[in-house]
């Protein structure tokens, strides 16, 4: 596959940045996005010069992030083609395959567009926004004891599957960057919902949603409207039902105060 790239190149957050294209010739349908990228910057490498870029200090190899390239970590977040993670459904980018796309195809690449995930460098965008949240209560730190046999603790099966389908949320931020306000809702429901369904979690449970709730809002994400693009884009596939519960948490703790 012979394919034309349009990256956003970028030196850091304060930098004017814009889109620089190249060209990748020879590419397995088999490859994976990421397997893609790594042989167009093993061409810039060999290249043996800097490409000429719009801002003095944003050169070299495009900065893209990735570590597990399983679909576990959510590092590897792009906007592909004007969709979070690309053309495909409940994946990761790292996930995505270049058949996906059509010999010839010119594909856009950009980094997450939020508020909230401020770009290091190319692609790479800092999310540490939402490790603040997590750190504002996404948490149990009450003392419950010994430790009991985790078949003895009384939870009914269906509210456990609950509990284990948002605890999968991996923070990748796709809810953040697709959604049109920029809210992290998605997110910050799937944190919650994930302890609120379980006894341990709730005996903090009012503390839990405001704190976190507050955290986000501190942090300059937006509100959700219920147009359900995160639910869509998440490669996780959670539901925004917990968004549901997430508002029911938050204004049950309102009215307790």
């Amino acid at each position: 596959m012979n394919l034309t790239l349009k990256i956003w190149r970028q030196a850091n957050a304060k930098a004017r940045g814009a889109f620089e294209t190249y060209n990748v010739s020879d590419i397995s349908p088999d490859s994976s996005f990421l397997e893609m990228l790594d042989i167009l910057n093993l061409q810039l490498v060999r290249a043996g010069k800097d490409p000429v870029v719009v801002e003095k200090g944003c050169r070299g190899p495009v900065a893209f992030d990735h570590d597990c390239r399983e679909g576990i970590c959510g590092m590897c977040s792009l906007y592909i083609n004007g969709r979070a993670h690309g053309p495909d459904d409940d994946i990761t980018t790292c996930q995505l395959h270049m058949r996906k796309f059509k010999d010839g195809d010119t594909i856009t690449i950009e980094p997450w567009r939020s508020a909230g995930f401020p770009v290091v460098k190319d692609l790479v965008v800092d999310r540490g926004a939402y490790d603040k949240i997590l750190q504002a209560g996404g948490f149990i730190s009450v003392n419950t004891g010994g430790v009991p046999d985790a078949n003895a603790i009384p939870i009914p099966k269906p509210k456990a599957d609950e509990s284990m389908d948002a605890a999968a949320c991996i923070g990748c931020g796709a809810c953040a960057a697709t959604c049109k306000n920029g809210s992290a809702m998605l997110f910050v429901a799937a944190r919650v919902s994930s302890l609120a369904l379980l006894p341990q979690g709730k005996m903090e449970a009012a503390r839990r949603a405001k704190a976190m709730v507050a955290k986000m809002d501190e942090l300059g994400f937006g509100a959700c409207t219920n147009t359900q693009a995160c639910e869509a884009e998440c490669p996780k596939g959670i539901s925004v039902a917990h968004i549901a519960r997430l508002n029911r948490e938050f204004l049950s703790a309102k009215l307790k105060d």
